[in-house]
């Protein structure tokens, strides 16, 4: 059986691969339904629905490369069933500098599937 903290982060691994193809409805397992995002900038996105659009109107911008996570540390309750997962983000536009900040993202276990329950991304440069 795969140790929560290793489930977690090649979930995350899986997430960016799939923003790096561009595929966003791919995304939507990864999200609950209910899914709270806060942007970089501060803005607030509800919803799994919302969440995937707002990635494939970045996907559809011809300068849109990628976001990439990279877990720093994954941290569980004492149940098994919600993480905190830490780490650095980057972003990459052609013809724009990179992008890049911290990010926190809660993990809840559903159905035996861990999906984001909530994540804050703050913009550092």
């Amino acid at each position: 059986m795969t140790a929560p903290e290793d489930a977690i982060r090649a979930r995350r691994r899986l997430t960016n691969k799939l923003i790096a193809a561009h595929e966003a409805a791919r995304l939507r397992p990864f999200f609950a339904p209910d899914v709270k995002l806060i942007v970089g900038d501060g803005g607030l996105i509800v919803g799994a629905d919302a969440v995937v659009d707002a990635f494939a109107g970045q996907f559809a911008d011809p300068a849109f490369v990628t976001y990439v996570r990279e877990t720093a540390s994954v941290e569980l309750d004492a149940a098994g069933q919600r993480a905190a997962e830490q780490g650095r983000w980057r972003a990459d536009w052609k013809g724009q500098p990179e992008m890049s900040g911290t990010y926190l993202a809660v993990w809840r276990k559903v159905t035996g599937q861990w999906v984001i329950e909530s994540e804050l991304y703050v913009t550092l440069t």
